[in-house]
């Protein structure tokens, strides 16, 4: 028998008939308030958040925001029909057509997770994925009962309202690369800036 029969003999005898099977995994129970989990963690990845206390102040916060960057008071929509119900004008004009990465783009968030201050964008035809990552900067509105305390949660909600869709974004702060030199650069595949606006009602 040769030297290599031999390892490989003595593999094949030690190797087990069957691995034992791991414990299932149960997934801690989340504590504290969502709301403010999801504030404290996006807050540490750079993204600017504002809580609200109704819809009808998302105008004065997004111009706000626009105004604090020395942006135009203009946004690209997708056609949403939540957003365009949203009585934003004459605070903002309204765009149309696609954003570029100059412009500001506001986005429904269906729902938000709370464990990793990450934004959930299930495929809808009204809210074209492309446009989470064309806009220079994003302006997201999620309402305070849809910010969910884990991944998990996410995809029940989702699933319960049906099948999964083919895509799920997530998004968590800004776009960000350190690919290069390892020195961080943000907007490498999206949005270099990113806020965030909880509706509490």
């Amino acid at each position: 028998m040769s030297a290599r029969e031999e390892i490989l003999s003595s593999i094949r005898a030690r190797r087990l008939a069957e691995a034992p099977r791991p414990e299932p995994y149960h997934r801690p129970i989340a504590e504290g308030d969502p709301v403010k989990q999801f504030v404290d963690r996006a807050g540490a990845v750079a993204t600017e958040l504002r809580v609200l206390d109704r819809m009808s102040d998302v105008p004065g916060a997004v111009a706000d925001i626009l105004r604090a960057k020395n942006m135009a008071a203009r946004v690209h929509l997708p056609p949403d029909a939540e957003l365009g119900a949203l009585a934003l004008a004459p605070a903002l004009t309204i765009e149309k057509t696609a954003p570029g990465p100059d412009d500001c783009a506001l986005a429904i968030v269906p729902f938000a997770i709370a464990e990793t201050g990450t934004l959930a964008y299930p495929a809808r035809a009204d809210s074209p994925a492309s446009w989470h990552f064309r806009a220079g900067l994003e302006i997201a509105i999620v309402r305070a009962g849809n910010i969910l305390p884990q991944m998990e949660d996410v995809l029940a909600r989702i699933r319960a309202k049906g099948a999964l869709p083919h895509t799920i974004n997530f998004v968590t702060g800004p776009s960000r690369t350190g690919d290069i030199e390892q020195t961080l650069e943000l907007g490498a595949h999206g949005p270099k800036a990113l806020a965030v606006l909880i509706v509490r009602e």
